[in-house]
């Protein structure tokens, strides 16, 4: 994943850039960047790591360093960016967010019509962002290489690019990302994250449509290539990897989460004292299901934020289950003797879940109900990659399918996205021993759905039931 955020301004526009690119430090652990123009001075850039440290720490001196009246910034997971491109439609500095299926076709393709080289990263990839870069700068004039990137690339791809006339943003395909614009007196901006521009006195304007290219200047938004009619946004913004203060296609990301909590009470039957959230993204489903079901929400594990913003991990394999686990701070008269229903926003490998569960125990709770917030994952994602695994075989759901069958990949998986049929029952009874949870109840995916309130056909749910 990844955030990104820019600004077309009459005025100097570094605060707000600095300051609307650190709101989406939830979206990436990795690098993060800015970069500017300034009409005497050109483009400027700035690119950090942060993983130990946030955004706001690394770019103070930037800040102050930099001058522009547009700049684009960006959160990244992985690649470096922003970019600084130099091509025959002039230069340009260019950010991304999304996925590439299929980046070995696209270099191969591109090398057998000329092209050079690509700057290999630490890690011995093509940086993606160049990737796209080099495939607008196939074409005749940006709008064109934007559009043919989009169309090249096999998985999603959203992006942003700086220029001389103002900011090119341009939406995937599928609109499987938000892309939201904000307007204030002498500027507008653009982000991933609607929030991001709020408390920088801006009011919402729009959402860009699923492939729509619009061109962001302090005065307005226009639209170059109209939106498509088809979308599939990705529910799991709404589940887990959005802000509780965003919304997306008009949907609250913290009312969602309410009522996705309150649908999950609705078909329970279980009885605990209390019903808690995993720290912070558990939290709302939580306090949906404990206002829906009248059982008392309570907070037994508490986030220790002040030095855990984000999930630092040591070099060292043998300390890092440890170091998982420090972050969570007990709190024993909520815990001992207790029964307890957990809610999270997912399982994805299940090994964190278990470990908090065998927390709990060992700080004397009697019982723990786990209740996730969405369900079974039985696919990796093919656009934006938010499982994070490497393998169909490092998710709960296909380790307990093995278990079962001998193979993680058996030809008829669609029985196990079915929450009425007896293979799927059984997955799940195996996943909750493995767990060591009381009981297993996920959220159903028709109710996840509904909990979101759009249209369901405009809805991602690949990586529940296998459906592009």
């Amino acid at each position: 994943m990844g955030g990104f955020f820019g600004v077309a301004s009459k005025e100097d526009c570094m605060f707000d850039l600095f300051f609307g690119t650190d709101y989406h430090s939830h979206l990436g652990t990795r690098r993060a960047g800015m970069a500017v123009y300034d009409e005497e001075k050109g483009f400027d850039r700035a690119i950090h790591n942060i993983e130990n440290s946030p955004f706001r720490t690394k770019f103070d001196k930037d800040v102050s360093a930099m001058h522009g009246r547009t700049g684009i910034g960006c959160i990244s997971d992985y690649e470096p960016q922003p970019l600084i491109v130099r091509s025959h439609h002039g230069t340009y500095a260019i950010v991304t967010v999304g996925k590439i299926n299929n980046t070995d076709k696209i270099v191969q393709k591109l090398f057998d019509s000329g092209y050079s080289h690509f700057l290999e990263m630490s890690g011995g990839e093509v940086n993606a962002t160049e990737l796209v870069a080099a495939l607008i700068n196939q074409r005749g004039n940006l709008i064109e290489g934007i559009q043919y990137a989009q169309q090249t690339i096999d998985g999603s791809m959203t992006m942003l690019l700086l220029t001389p006339q103002g900011i090119y943003a341009a939406r995937d395909r599928l609109g499987r990302t938000p892309v939201a614009v904000g307007k204030k007196d002498n500027a507008r901006c653009v982000a991933f994250e609607s929030f991001a521009y709020l408390n920088l006195g801006y009011t919402e304007e729009r959402e860009l449509g699923p492939g729509e290219i619009a061109v962001i200047t302090p005065e307005s938004v226009v639209t170059l290539v109209q939106p498509g009619k088809e979308m599939k946004i990705c529910t799991f913004l709404w589940v887990y990897y959005g802000y509780p203060s965003s919304s997306y296609e008009g949907v609250s990301v913290e009312q969602m989460r309410y009522q996705c909590g309150a649908m999950l009470a609705r078909r329970d039957n279980a009885h605990p004292d209390i019903v808690a959230g995993v720290p912070d993204s558990g939290t709302a489903h939580a306090v949906g299901y404990a206002n829906e079901s009248g059982i008392p929400f309570s907070r037994p594990l508490i986030k220790y934020t002040p030095t855990w913003p984000r999930s630092f991990m040591p070099t060292m394999q043998s300390s890092r289950n440890l170091i998982a686990k420090m972050k969570l701070i007990p709190v024993h008269d909520l815990i001992r003797h207790r029964s307890l229903l957990l809610i999270d926003d997912s399982i994805v490998r299940g090994t964190q879940l278990r470990e908090t569960t065998d927390f709990l125990y060992q700080h004397g709770a009697k019982e723990v109900h786990v209740r996730p917030a969405c369900p079974p994952l039985l696919y990796g994602c093919k656009y934006l990659n938010f499982s994070r695994s490497t393998s169909l075989t490092e998710l709960a759901t296909r380790r307990a399918i093995q278990e079962m069958e001998g193979t993680a990949e058996p030809k008829d998986i669609e029985k196990y996205a079915d929450p009425e049929t007896p293979e799927y029952q059984k997955m799940i009874d195996i996943i909750g021993k493995n767990g060591h949870f009381s009981s297993l109840r996920y959220h159903r995916l028709d109710d996840l759905m509904d909990s979101v309130g759009i249209d369901k056909c405009k809805l991602c749910t690949y990586c529940w039931n296998g459906k592009e």
